[in-house]
């Protein structure tokens, strides 16, 4: 898909209506991710919301060594291109390495710079070459105001469609904080806003290796994320968030997607 034509929907959608970036973490095997894919579309095709599909093709960030971490990254990749054009959905990936870019780039639409990474220069400015949309997660270690950093890394380097998500900031070390004064700050880059309402709610460095979560918050940082002027909702998703083979402690049930969205629309039509 043409990611200026995809750029452009997103921010004429952001300004009359929440966009939702929403998929599984981790494409588990070939029937998962068409069958979430399916679900969403329906649900967002019906309420009028812009989806773009989120799943990773490959997660190099885990708690363990013994997590998992992908079925193979090229059909990982192809899989998530079929989901995109049997579907025609635009398709959002985490890329790691700057070497990754180029190669992710060929089978989705966005390429998204896990919250890590976010001030990697070389990761930022390989995936800004590839003229896709870049959406930059805010490490949990930095300020709101630091982020134009990245935004400009990305646009010096000859890209404008860059986009921002919050997902929380670190407190203490097991938690996590959503600042809702920092949308304020990311607004001052003139590019869509984004909030994870899943990650925000993670549990991390947990002893036993596996990140925790608070999922029954979903609704109420999502609420005050659309309240507050986020543009975008990046949420988790998987038909059995126990069974998921990844982050399934923070995800929202797939059956619970629809209740949450028509919520948030009400709540965006409120503030209009």
């Amino acid at each position: 898909m043409n990611s200026e034509l995809i750029y452009n929907d997103i921010k004429e959608k952001a300004g009359k209506q929440f966009f939702l970036m929403a998929g599984p973490c981790v494409v588990e095997n070939e029937q998962m991710p068409f069958e979430i894919a399916s679900v969403l579309k329906e649900i967002c095709d019906r309420l009028d919301i812009y989806l773009i599909f989120k799943a990773s093709y490959r997660k190099a960030n885990r708690s363990s060594i013994d997590s998992f971490t992908g079925i193979g990254d090229w059909k990982a990749l192809e899989i998530l291109k079929n989901v995109g054009e049997k579907l025609q959905l635009p398709v959002v990936t985490d890329i790691h390495t700057a070497e990754e870019a180029a190669m992710a780039a060929k089978y989705v639409d966005v390429l998204q710079i896990p919250a890590f990474l976010c001030r990697q220069t070389d990761l930022l400015i390989a995936a800004a070459q590839t003229q896709k949309i870049i959406n930059v997660k805010k490490g949990q270690f930095l300020s709101p105001e630091s982020m134009k950093f990245a935004v400009d890394k990305i646009r010096r380097a000859g890209n404008d469609k860059v986009m921002l998500t919050e997902r929380g900031t670190t407190f203490g070390y097991q938690d996590l904080i959503v600042d809702y004064r920092g949308v304020a700050a990311m607004q001052e880059n003139n590019c869509p806003l984004v909030l994870d309402a899943t990650h925000s709610l993670q549990v991390p460095n947990q002893s036993h290796g596996v990140t925790g979560g608070q999922p029954h918050l979903i609704d109420i940082v999502a609420s005050a994320g659309i309240a507050v002027g986020f543009d975008g909702l990046f949420i988790e998703t998987h038909p059995d968030p126990s069974k998921a083979k990844s982050d399934g402690a923070n995800m929202i049930p797939l059956h619970k997607v629809e209740e949450l969205l028509i919520k948030l629309k009400k709540i965006k039509e409120a503030i209009r």
